[in-house]
């Protein structure tokens, strides 16, 4: 059985604890390897292997530094098959999908190289008579990401790209679930000419994370997860002095007008209710269907579903793979069993696939989903798209805005000013206008508001800078000491 092993001062190593971790295969239903989790010692030697590494990379030019992420780009997408392989294979999602997400993921390589021109600073000359007053952004040291199963590859890169970017080094806790990733792209960064401790990964599980939360040396932690885990995580770190960035859970909701192109709105919807078989945090899992819309808009993406291929990354028609574990699968599949006054349109159930032995559960669609039911409360995390009816827009309006999530939204609609005045009204962190997974370019930043981020920055892009680093202000008076002189009043401008 293979061992994923953790990556310290530049090298794959072993584990010691013997607590061994299963990484199965969700195609098949059996195990294909483990790790062995990481010990409180092995996580401190992680974070002392950072510590010592980051006086000499955070001395490194701004143009080294931005020639590692130009090398690493590089390497990545030279080996783009391999890691969307890799990905595929503990994860569970298409090979395709794997790719799309390694593309997103690149995207934040290339922001980051082009960082340099965003971590300028300010100045000011003659502030007052004779002095100068200037800013600079300086790297906060050794930081921390703990990372979900969903996308093991593009998650850690929208954090580790900004912070090494930025002169900090990294410790990485990629989920144990579909590990193997992280360490290709641990060995990818190396090769790209990274110092040898300026980027370390511990496998395992809440062992690791617990001494990452308190680690004196530790002096940020980036989350992406549960809101559970997710407000855990942010209180405990604070609480420790740290600066916290924790992604939630999600409700997406996309709303359809009577007015929108039904075509288009049930495409999206599929797309976005069952890629990745839901197992994203975008994924649109309430279709708010407003006034006439409802009746040709359930039965639209009820005869989409019927098309759906769902089977292994190693079917080359497949286009919706299996859950990550059987746990998840069974757990999804149980909000199916009682829902209440809703509709079941489509079974994922019944579908073939299901009862096989891999984690298959087929795309389901329930109508008529009443705000009060776990199907609408519940962060299902899987292939089950609810349908909630209302008569008007701001009926809509209101069901988004009470939620308790608001990572991101849509609005399918031909009326531009009615578009307009959703993303003026809608308490919501992303928004989509006719595009139902509204994830943004790397060029600006990700993050949700209320439930779904707790943090003051969202992540990657211009605000993932500003969080991997702090402001000082230099004012700087190089004085004729003829000219000195005491003066106990309080520094003016003059």
């Amino acid at each position: 059985m293979r061992e994923i092993k953790h990556w310290l001062d530049g090298t794959a190593v072993d584990g010691t604890s013997g607590r061994r971790l299963p990484v199965w295969d969700p195609a098949t239903g059996e195990q294909q390897a483990y790790v062995v989790a990481a010990t409180a010692a092995e996580t401190e030697r992680a974070v002392a292997s950072a510590k010592r590494a980051f006086p000499g990379w955070r001395a490194a030019s701004l143009s080294r530094r931005a020639e590692v992420m130009f090398r690493f780009r590089e390497l990545v997408d030279a080996n783009r098959k391999e890691i969307a392989s890799l990905v595929s294979a503990e994860h569970g999602k298409t090979v395709a999908d794997a790719a799309g997400e390694l593309a997103r993921g690149l995207e934040n390589v290339e922001f980051a190289a082009g960082a340099p021109h965003l971590l300028k600073g300010g100045y000011s000359e003659q502030a007052s008579t004779g002095v100068d007053v200037y800013s600079i952004r300086q790297p906060l040291g050794v930081v921390a990401g703990i990372t979900p199963f969903n996308f093991p590859a593009m998650v850690p890169m929208w954090m580790f790209c900004n912070a090494l970017v930025s002169g900090n080094t990294f410790v990485l806790k990629p989920s144990e679930k579909d590990p193997s990733v992280s360490l290709m792209l641990a060995d990818l960064l190396r090769q790209a000419g990274l110092p040898d401790g300026a980027f370390n990964v511990v496998q395992g599980d809440r062992e690791a994370v617990d001494v990452l939360l308190v680690h004196p040396d530790v002096q940020a932690v980036s989350f992406v997860g549960s809101t559970p885990v997710a407000k855990s995580i942010y209180r405990t770190a604070t609480e420790h002095g740290k600066r916290v960035q924790a992604l939630g859970g999600a409700k997406n909701h996309m709303v359809v007008l009577p007015d929108a192109d039904i075509g288009s709105a049930a495409d999206a919807a599929v797309s976005a209710g069952y890629g990745s078989a839901g197992e994203r945090c975008m994924a649109v899992s309430v279709v708010v269907a407003v006034g006439a819309s409802a009746d040709p808009l359930v039965e639209a993406i009820r005869e989409r579903i019927g098309r759906i291929a769902v089977g292994p990354a190693s079917d080359p028609s497949a286009e919706m793979g299996p859950l990550i574990s059987r746990e998840h699968r069974d757990r999804v599949a149980g909000y199916l069993a009682d829902p209440g006054p809703a509709e079941i349109v489509v079974d994922g159930r019944a579908a073939p696939i299901s009862d096989g032995p891999g984690f298959f559960l087929g795309a389901s669609l329930v109508d008529r989903v009443t705000a009060d039911s776990p199907l609408y409360t519940d962060e299902i995390f899987g292939p089950v798209l609810s349908v909630v009816r209302v008569d008007t827009y701001e009926q809509a309006l209101e069901l988004v805005n009470s939620n308790e999530y608001g990572n991101g939204t849509a609005i399918f609609t031909r009326d531009g000013g009615a578009a307009r005045q959703f993303q003026y009204d809608v308490v919501c962190g992303m928004v989509g206008v006719n595009v139902p997974v509204p994830v943004p370019v790397a060029y600006y930043s990700f993050g949700g508001w209320k439930s779904s981020l707790f943090g003051d920055l969202h992540m990657y892009g211009p605000e993932g800078l500003q969080f991997y680093t702090r402001s000082k202000v230099v004012t700087s008076r190089w004085p004729d000491p003829a000219t000195s002189e005491v003066d106990l009043g309080f520094p003016k401008v003059r």
